[in-house]
This record gives structure tokens, sequence and C-alpha cells, in this order.
């Protein structure tokens, strides 16, 4: 499904990404993880045609994403929750649910896609009303989650999705990745919670010093003693 070969990207003189090569077939759960600074979101942001890839190739059911705009990236079923949840503060949790269905395959049923998700969510369906920005942590990623599932996505892109929540919603928030994925799309998860990522994944790669250092099922990466020593402290 989607693709990446070997893919360098940087910020002015800067290279960031150095030959990253990468695959997600559909029906899949792939992480990409590794330390602050390794290039998880700068790969993220390269494949959704936010930041220009210097070199390599970048295919989405065999259509090259290399020089798209981020507009036409979505278009083609490619919706990534960015870090941090921006969620529009000061609109309601409905309007901003409502912004995610832009997508021309998502506009014309966005009704009928609402209560799909509000099903999902109903924790949302309860804050409908509620301007985003009054939401809890928690909420508000459940809320950024739901406008990323209204684009009606075929591969959905988590940028640390955990971030900023405590152990209690870390555990609810990959319960809710899996259960996405288990309504049939491809996710494609960047986290530094290496332990919760790995045990949830069908496969994984290590990113490090923006190349793959390591790849392999979800299993054998929590296996690997590189990983264990340097992701998870033993």
């Amino acid at each position: 499904m989607l693709k990446l070969h070997n893919v360098s990207a940087g910020y002015g003189k800067s290279e960031v990404l150095r030959g990253v090569s990468l695959d997600v077939q559909e029906g899949e759960i792939v992480t990409l993880v590794g330390a602050n600074g390794a290039g998880k979101t700068t790969t993220l942001k390269t494949l959704c045609g936010i930041v220009a890839a210097r070199g390599g190739s970048i295919t989405f059911q065999g259509q090259e994403l290399v020089g798209k705009s981020s507009h036409d990236i979505v278009a083609m079923g490619v919706t990534m929750i960015p870090e941090g949840r921006q969620l529009f503060p000061f609109l309601s949790v409905e309007e901003n649910l409502l912004m995610g269905a832009f997508r021309h395959a998502a506009r014309s049923a966005r009704r009928e896609r609402m209560d799909e998700v509000l099903e999902l969510f109903p924790r949302v369906r309860e804050r409908l009303t509620q301007l985003a920005g009054s939401l809890s942590g928690g909420e508000q990623q459940m809320v950024a989650i739901a406008r990323g599932m209204m684009s009606a996505p075929k591969l959905l892109i988590f940028d640390e999705p955990s971030l900023g929540l405590s152990p209690l919603l870390v555990e609810q928030m990959f319960e809710v990745v899996g259960t996405v994925a288990a309504r049939g799309v491809t996710v494609l998860l960047v986290e530094q919670n290496v332990f919760h990522t790995l045990k949830l994944a069908n496969r994984g790669y290590v990113l490090e010093n923006g190349a793959i250092a390591l790849s392999g099922t979800g299993a054998e990466l929590l296996d690997s003693p590189h990983v264990r020593r340097a992701y998870l402290g033993h």
C-alpha cells in the first residue's frame, strides 16, 4: 500500500533522513520507533508532502507521492493525526469533526460518517457542543482521532498519540488504535512508547540518526537485545 524507497529529506542545509526505506501493507499496523531527533516526524511530514523529499521514492497504492501537495495526498486517502492534537480550540467538537470531512470522498456522506465515528467514540458524542479547547488532553486526543476518521482514510498515520497522557489514558489510546485498525483502516504509528507500540504492531522499524537500523515483527523487535537495551532499559 505504502512504500518509501531510499528517501532523503531535511531542512535547509541539514539532512535529517538518509536513505529511509519501509513499507506498509494493507490492513497492517506498522510502527516507526526511535529516540527524539531520530527523524520520525520528518519521515511522516515527508510522506505527507509537508517536507519536500530530496531523493528517493514514496508511493501509495502505486502512485508516486513525491512532488504532490499535502491536499492531493489527503485526497488519495492518507490522513495524519499530528503530534499535539492541533484542534481548533474555539470551535465546537462537532465543528472540528466536520472539518475533517473536507475530502471529497467523505464530504458527501459526512453525516453518515459522523454517526459511524461517534459510535466508535461515545465520549466524543457526549462533548459535541463543547469547545474543543475546553476538553482534557485525553478527550482532545480522541477528538483528533475522530476528526481523522471523518476523512474516510485508507491509511491513518498517528504521530505520538500518547504524548502527554496519563498511564491509564495511554492504555486506552492504544486500545483505540487497535479498534481503528480492526475497522479495516491501515495504520502507520510513530511513538516513543516503544513497549506498547511493539506489542500492538504487526511490524516495526527502528529509526536511528535518520536511517533504518532494524526492522521485523513487533515480537521480534521486542526480543531484540538492541531494542531492549536502547529503548526498554534492560
